[in-house]
């Protein structure tokens, strides 16, 4: 491959990713601005779902979030962080996503929230590879 269009891949990669952290941001203020509060529900499994719905959340806008702001900056400046939070990002979305395809499997539902981040963990499946691939351009 050559290097220009190596460079642009990698630059594709970097601004999805940046793409993914606003996203990322913006849905779950969103989210956590329109749920009502856990101690607003009387059943435990609407409870626990709701908890589930925030724990996912709160660990989006802990580890997703940063992990795709490092993903895309540095990155784009082709360093190793850069290259190494891009690819903690990609681990998280297949992790998530098996969580998410299996409650939507067995609750015979799909969230907004699966249709909205589906293509970017389908592009995080790609984007892994190419990155190890490439990895020599950032070490």
């Amino acid at each position: 491959m050559s290097i220009s269009k190596q460079n642009l891949w990698i630059k594709i990669i970097a601004s999805v990713n940046g793409v993914a952290a606003v996203i990322h941001a913006f849905f779950w203020v969103l989210v956590f601005v329109k749920s009502p509060t856990i101690s607003s529900k009387e059943n435990i499994l609407e409870k626990t779902n709701l908890a589930t719905t925030y724990g996912f959340g709160i660990a989006d806008l802990i580890w997703s979030v940063p992990l795709l702001v490092i993903g895309s900056v540095w990155l784009w400046k082709k360093t190793p962080i850069g290259w190494l939070g891009a690819q903690f990002a990609n681990v998280l979305y297949w992790y998530s996503f098996t969580v998410i395809i299996t409650r939507d499997f067995h609750s015979g539902t799909i969230s907004p929230g699966t249709m909205l981040f589906l293509p970017f963990a389908i592009f995080s499946f790609w984007a892994a590879s190419f990155l190890w691939k490439q990895r020599s351009v950032f070490f």
